[in-house]
């Protein structure tokens, strides 16, 4: 695999071998017997200055938000998303595609580029889906490091989202049995005030200076959320996949009891129900890939709603007294983390929202860093997550609107897998064999499943952005099979449309795709740049727009829940917020078996939860849950470590 010979950058060129060895099996590879660019070098080559460089071992490094000053009056370069159709379950390997793409664009090409990608949860990592490294000859390394732990900005949010989580329940179970002055004592043991309690004074219109001035009124006020137990919407959080902790009850110990106020001062149990999502679903981490800076963080954690008072109030992570101290466990975790791929394209790793529970995107920060680094001939691509109709809708509607970038192109991934099982093939099942179907040529199955192709085009055109498709090969791909997208890509409005072998070919197998990349953006006029609807319409107007614009839906329908919510959210002034839906990856719908596109549907919002730090409300649609669970065989049962040499092993 050494190589003697430079690529376009300089760097060796990269030697792929075949067949194509185990993802993990290229990443040692590369490692061991090419040797990773040492750090300082990467960060010079990217115009990171070594005091805006904190080295996290030998392979990663954080950037510090420092880099933002300076890099503020610079161009930025060429802004790219990479999005897909709605996937199989074994992915059609858009991160593989967006690693891919920026190898091309640099060392094939001689551009400067960086990629900008989600750091992976451990749920899937352990569950069916596996990592987020890209894969084969286009993936970052070493994507051991990369898939397990990497910075641990995942465990930052765990942690933040758990104290609020324990804030809850402690303020709760004091209030419930101690007065007033009690209360207000403990608070204050000083006698004062602190700063996060006089951020509460001001929310409240209390202007005394000192706790001892308080009238009762006042004191009553300030001492007491009075929280509305069943508006409580935040949960706890882990990053793992367990079904099991979908609903639980919390409270039930020996010593958490009360005195019933109205049985005479018996004890109670202070309980409730509640349950957990998956950390990356957690309110805490799209306000880490939606911050701008350390204050905006700082803001946006501190006005994070948990619930509502008895009188209807919002309840805030301030009023909790807990923003601040949260804002601490997450500074580290707001800076990106600089990694490399195998041929040496460096890549912002960031936050690490899912796309069909959350908004699906890595970070605002890396995007804006990298940008500021490639300069106005540069090219960043940054993913997003599942299907066009779930990640790039959050991208363009809440992404680009909270950070002003305009993108000029966007890469839809499409496989004749995927597209096969569109137009009628078998069902897709992870750890079991594909049927003969998807192995020999069947032209009809992929021309019925094009259809699928043309809305997701449909739809990023409704944004007004070029519009690239690009075929991920598959060694069972046919040529005729691979023509029939390519002309049905055109036939819908495709900018262009380009067979890519990034898995097997590295920077190189990309090439065309690049080249079409770049004319795209040459071509884009950003004025043309738009979405999809006006914060202003009301919340269900959105949500409808959403619906029947990029579902095809004939329109939506709501429980008595998310009718009491709306209601309550417009109320409070949440209503100008976007909408970042909650649904299956699978479907166009939120039935995870209609494939193609679906017709004669409607969407059934069971809820919808306010995150109102982060800036969206989350209508959460049909069956999807926000912490998944897992298979009969997890992706646990290959990975282990060889002892003689701790490698890891079996890591896909």
């Amino acid at each position: 695999m050494p190589s003697n010979e430079k690529n376009a950058l300089g760097q060796p060129k990269l030697k792929p071998t075949t067949p194509v060895p185990s993802d993990i099996e290229v990443s040692q590879q590369i490692v061991k017997n090419v040797g990773l660019l040492p750090l300082t070098d990467l960060a010079t080559s990217a115009n990171i200055l070594p005091s805006e460089l904190i080295p996290w071992g030998k392979s990663k490094a954080k950037i510090c938000l420092s880099s933002l000053p300076r890099l503020a009056p610079l161009p930025q370069g060429n802004y790219i998303v990479c999005t897909g159709i709605n996937p199989t379950p074994l992915g059609e390997g858009k991160s593989t595609t967006t690693i891919g793409l920026a190898q091309a664009l640099g060392a094939a090409l001689g551009h400067n580029s960086f990629a900008c990608i989600r750091q992976p949860s451990q749920g899937p990592t352990f569950g069916i889906k596996g990592g987020a490294a890209g894969g084969g000859y286009a993936q970052v390394v070493p994507m051991e490091e990369f898939n397990l732990h990497l910075t641990g900005d995942i465990h930052a949010v765990t942690a933040a989202n758990n104290l609020v989580a324990a804030a809850i329940d402690t303020r709760m179970f004091h209030e419930a049995s101690q007065s007033d002055e009690a209360l207000l004592r403990r608070l204050c043991p000083t006698g004062e005030f602190n700063a996060i309690m006089r951020r509460r004074l001001q929310k409240l219109g209390i202007g005394k200076e000192s706790p001892a001035d308080l009238t009762a009124e006042e004191r009553r006020k300030f001492v007491r959320l009075d929280f509305d137990v069943d508006s409580i919407t935040w949960q706890r959080v882990l990053d793992t996949c367990d079904r099991h902790l979908r609903r639980v009850e919390v409270g039930l110990g020996p010593k958490e009891t009360v005195k019933n106020k109205e049985a005479g001062g018996e004890r109670v149990q202070h309980s409730r129900k509640t349950g957990f999502d998956i950390t990356v679903a957690s309110e805490v981490m799209a306000v880490l890939a939606l911050a701008t800076d350390l204050t905006d963080l700082r803001e946006k954690l501190g006005a994070m709603v948990v619930g509502y008072s008895k009188a209807g109030e919002p309840i805030t992570t301030d009023d909790l007294g807990v923003g601040g101290a949260i804002t601490v466990l997450m500074k580290d975790a707001l800076m990106p983390t600089l990694m490399q791929t195998v041929e040496r394209t460096p890549v912002l790793v960031h936050a690490g929202p899912f796309a069909n529970i959350a908004t699906g995107n890595s970070s605002i920060v890396a995007d804006e860093i990298a940008l500021k680094l490639v300069g106005k001939d540069g090219y960043v691509v940054t993913e997003a997550g599942f299907g066009a109709d779930i990640g790039m809708e959050k991208f363009f509607n809440i992404k680009c609107r909270t950070s002003g970038l305009k993108p000029k192109c966007a890469v839809l991934v499409a496989t004749i897998r995927a597209l096969k099982m569109h137009g009628g093939g078998p069902v897709v099942k992870a750890g079991q064999p594909l049927a003969t179907e998807y192995i020999e040529e069947n032209v009809e199955l992929v021309k019925k499943g094009c259809a699928n192709l043309a809305k997701h085009i449909e739809n990023a055109n409704k944004f007004g952005v070029n519009v690239v498709v690009t075929i991920n090969k598959f060694k069972t791909d046919k040529a005729a099979e691979v023509e029939v997208v390519r002309q049905a890509a055109m036939d819908a409005g495709a900018y262009d449309a380009v067979l890519s072998d990034h898995w097997s070919q590295g920077g190189y197998g990309a090439a065309d795709l690049a080249r079409a990349v770049v004319k795209a953006c040459q071509a884009n006029d950003e004025a043309n740049f738009k979405f999809l609807y006006d914060l202003n319409l009301p919340i269900k107007t959105k949500v409808e727009i959403i619906s029947k614009e990029i579902y095809g839906a004939d329109g939506v329908d709501y429980s008595d829940l998310a009718l009491k919510q709306i209601e309550q959210y417009e109320k409070s002034g949440f209503g100008n917020l976007p909408i970042c839906v909650a649904k299956t990856q699978y479907s166009l719908s939120c039935d995870a078996a209609a494939k193609g596109v679906p017709t004669g549907f409607r969407i059934t919002v069971r809820e919808i939860r306010s995150c109102v730090g982060a800036g969206f409300l989350y209508p959460i649609c049909g069956d999807i849950n926000t912490i998944p669970g897992l298979p009969t065989r997890p992706g646990f049962y290959d990975v282990d470590i060889d002892l003689e040499t701790g490698d890891v092993i079996g890591l896909f």
